[in-house]
């Protein structure tokens, strides 16, 4: 079985921001996030692969493989597309707070956002803990 590439690591985040984004504004949203994502969860933040900042972790196992490894609550990655969010685990609270978020383009498992203030940053937070609440309950040992 492939092991997972995308792991918790000790590289600076601040360091990865200041050289990944490529704009001052996505600099700027990063640091923000930073802030945010920081507040909400009450964690470090983390470095995931080579770009993805993550918060906090949990233990998974996969229901349709015998995959199980560690991975980020949320995160963000400031690419070059667009911002990166990943605050999104599906379910019913979730699909409601997505009508007030505001601006943003949706793919499998995140959230794309091309600056923050395109996006309700109250209903961001808000998405952030539904995703937090989730995971932390459907992965408990």
């Amino acid at each position: 079985m492939a092991e997972i590439k995308t792991k918790q690591n000790d590289a600076d985040v601040r360091e990865f921001i200041n050289s990944f984004a490529e704009t001052e504004q996505k600099r700027k949203d990063s640091y923000e996030l930073l802030e945010l994502m920081q507040d909400v969860t009450g964690s470090e933040p983390k470095m995931w692969g080579s770009s993805i900042v993550g918060f906090g972790s949990y233990h998974y196992k996969s229901e349709r493989s015998k995959q199980e490894g560690d991975w980020m609550l949320i995160g963000f990655s400031p690419r070059k597309a667009a911002i990166s969010l990943y605050v999104y685990s599906g379910g019913t609270v979730q699909e409601q707070l997505l009508k007030d978020l505001g601006k943003f383009k949706m793919g499998k498992g995140c959230i794309y956002v091309n600056k923050l203030s395109d996006i309700n940053l109250e209903t961001l937070k808000q998405l952030m803990k539904a995703t937090i609440d989730f995971l932390q309950s459907k992965n408990k040992s």
